[in-house]
């Protein structure tokens, strides 16, 4: 495998001063990326009005992330916030006597539990995670024939846990249930085909291992299922453009783009189309490999120094976020980032989630200074 660090780490400022450990938090940000919003800024300066430009830089985006994650362009819609899009979801679903039961887990970030309790039109299944796992056989029993949507995390964004999309598929759509992925955890870092793992709907945002910054998400329907759905939060760019700029008319766009509203953040797409190029040429799958990598370095290290690590322990069954046990997290995070260390913390862990710019020298590092706190 070539040198990933090396070949890479240049682009990115921050590492000169910083170990950046925080990637399941904010991904660092690269040059590259910051150039692209500074020639959004200078359009503007120099134009005063750039739309046009803009407009086609949101097209290069969806277009780069639809071949990042095998879908087609047409089946991408770009969004503000994977909130959002889970909540343009929920109060789209179309209505059903029989099936109204919706599937979550006690994995998913809790915003995804905040939205789905908030459509009292539907019940609602919450299956538990047992010893920071959620087994196959667990989906079989609680997905009924009268579930309409399955909603599950890619990756378990408290202990690094990743879950076997296409079994879970095979699971959901023998109950004709639609399946709802939240990768916001796994996209940039893991492989992910959403037609060989039969996913439904996939959303997404480009803070974290994709590099980019707040304000754009992306929401991927299979183009069989976007027609099933008619969104109750639009705006004129989720409009046919036949009906666009005519108030009298309502058509909703054809596809996922039905789910897009209004202006974006021209800014955010800049910045997320720059950093999805980024992606592209390194290619996930050697990040992919070179954070198994990392992941088994980092499990070995802790296990080394006597820390508790959350999670499974084996790397097929995770991603390379690494949560450790600590008495008072939060403080710790403190600490270590008073020493210029990064790392993120959840309830009860300290998360360690490095990316293919990340060295092993900076994992050890890291994880001795964690271990001094204990």
């Amino acid at each position: 495998m070539r040198d990933l660090p090396g070949s890479y780490r240049s682009l990115f400022p921050v590492l000169s001063t910083h170990v950046h450990l925080a990637n399941c938090s904010q991904g660092a940000l690269a040059a590259p990326v910051s150039e692209a919003m500074e020639e959004y800024h200078q359009r503007l300066l120099v134009t005063g009005n750039n739309w046009s430009e803009a407009m086609e830089k949101a097209e290069e985006a969806r277009t780069r992330f639809a071949e990042l994650i095998g879908a087609e362009a047409e089946e991408v819609a770009i969004v503000s916030s994977v909130s959002n899009a889970i909540s343009a979801i929920a109060t789209a679903l179309p209505s059903h006597t029989e099936k109204n039961n919706i599937v979550f887990t006690d994995m998913d970030f809790p915003t995804v539990s905040h939205i789905w309790r908030a459509q009292t039109q539907f019940l609602h299944q919450v299956i538990r995670s047992r010893n920071g796992k959620i087994q196959l056989e667990q989906y079989e029993k609680e997905i009924t024939a009268n579930t309409l949507l399955t909603c599950v995390p890619h990756v378990y964004y408290y202990n690094g846990y990743k879950q076997d999309l296409k079994s879970i598929a095979d699971v959901v759509h023998k109950k004709k249930s639609l399946l709802l992925v939240d990768a916001y955890q796994s996209s940039g870092n893991s492989v992910i085909n959403v037609k060989e793992m039969e996913i439904d709907i996939l959303i997404t945002g480009t803070r974290k291992y994709m590099l980019g910054i707040p304000g754009v998400a992306f929401l991927y329907i299979k183009r069989e299922v976007a027609e099933q759905f008619q969104p109750r939060v639009t705006g004129w760019l989720g409009q046919h453009p036949s009906s666009a700029f005519e108030i009298d008319q309502f058509a909703l766009a054809q596809g996922a783009k039905r789910f897009e509203t209004g202006t974006p953040s021209f800014i955010s797409i800049y910045a997320a189309n720059e950093a999805i190029k980024l992606l592209h040429k390194v290619g996930v799958s050697h990040i992919e490999s070179y954070l198994e990598e990392l992941t088994q370095f980092a499990l070995n290290c802790g296990e080394n120094k006597g820390l508790r690590i959350a999670g499974p322990l084996s790397i097929k069954e995770r991603t390379s976020l690494t949560s450790f046990y600590v008495k008072n997290a939060q403080e710790a995070e403190r600490v270590l980032r008073a020493k210029n260390i990064l790392v993120s913390a959840r309830k009860d862990v300290v998360r360690i989630a490095p990316h293919f710019y990340t060295e092993k020298a900076e994992i050890q590092y890291a994880i001795d200074e964690l271990a001094k706190l204990e």
